[in-house]
C-alpha cells in the first residue's frame, strides 16, 4: 500500500489507498476525532468493501498529519475533506461511483459534505448522535446532519453506544451491532457493510464478472 499526501487549504492530508482490480465503485473513509485510520471498524469496513469489489481510500485529516490530536472546527474539517475527495475523484477514482463515510467525527464530515462531494451513498460507523449524557438536550443533537443527506445511508451503531442510537429515516438504514462507540466487534461491522455495499452495486459487480 502506497500512501500519498494531498494538499488542502488546511495543509496536507494523507491518503491510504486499498485498490482492487476492476472496481465497481469507490469508498472514501475518514477517521474519528481522537483516532486514526487504523481503527478496528475502519479496517473491517475496508476489508468488506474490497470483497464487494470497491476500491477503498482511507483519509487522514491535515491536523493528524501535522501531529495534532485536537481536531479543528467543523468548517475546517469539511474544507479539507472536500479538497481531498475532489482530488481523488479527478485522478485515482475517476469515473467510479463514490461512497463516502467514516467513523464518528469522520461520519459527520461525510454527511455534511455529501452533496459537495457528489456521493452516491454514505456509510456512517458509530455516528455520534449527541454527546454522552445529553440525549435530552435538543440543542446538542446532530440528527440534522444525518437528515441532510439525500442519498442512501447506512449507519452501523454499537447497541451500547453512549453517543446515542440514530433513528432510521427515508434514505437511512440503521444496523445495531454488539458493543459501544469503539465498534471493536469487527465481524458484525464487516457483515453489515459488506451486505449493504454488495446490494447497492450488484448489477455493476455482475457486469464486472461477465467482462472478458
Amino acid at each position: 500500500m502506497t500512501t500519498f499526501e494531498i494538499e488542502t487549504p488546511r495543509g496536507p492530508g494523507r491518503a491510504y489507498p486499498h485498490p482492487v482490480e476492476n472496481p465497481v465503485a469507490a469508498l472514501v473513509l475518514g477517521h474519528g476525532a481522537g483516532g486514526g485510520v487504523g481503527a478496528p471498524d475502519l479496517t473491517a469496513a475496508t476489508s468488506a468493501a474490497r470483497s464487494a469489489g470497491l476500491t477503498v481510500v482511507l483519509v487522514e485529516q491535515p491536523y493528524r498529519v501535522a501531529g495534532r490530536r485536537s481536531q479543528p472546527a467543523a468548517g475546517q474539517l469539511d474544507e479539507a475533506w472536500v479538497a481531498i475527495v475532489s482530488r481523488l475523484r479527478e485522478a485515482d477514482l475517476a469515473g467510479l461511483p463514490l461512497v463516502v463515510g467514516g467513523r464518528s467525527a469522520g461520519a459527520r464530515v461525510a454527511c455534511r459534505t455529501s452533496a459537495q462531494t457528489d456521493a452516491t451513498a454514505v456509510l456512517c460507523l458509530a455516528f455520534p448522535l449527541h454527546p454522552p449524557g445529553r440525549a435530552d438536550d435538543p440543542a446538542k443533537s446532530r440528527l440534522a446532519e444525518l437528515d441532510s443527506v439525500r442519498v442512501p445511508t447506512l449507519v452501523v451503531q454499537g447497541e451500547r453506544d453512549p453517543f446515542g442510537m440514530p433513528p432510521e429515516g427515508p434514505h437511512r438504514q440503521v444496523i445495531r451491532v454488539p458493543g459501544n462507540h469503539s465498534l471493536r466487534s469487527t465481524v458484525p461491522v464487516a457483515d453489515a457493510v459488506g451486505k449493504w455495499l454488495s446490494s447497492r452495486f450488484a448489477s455493476r459487480a455482475a457486469a464486472r464478472v461477465r467482462a472478458p
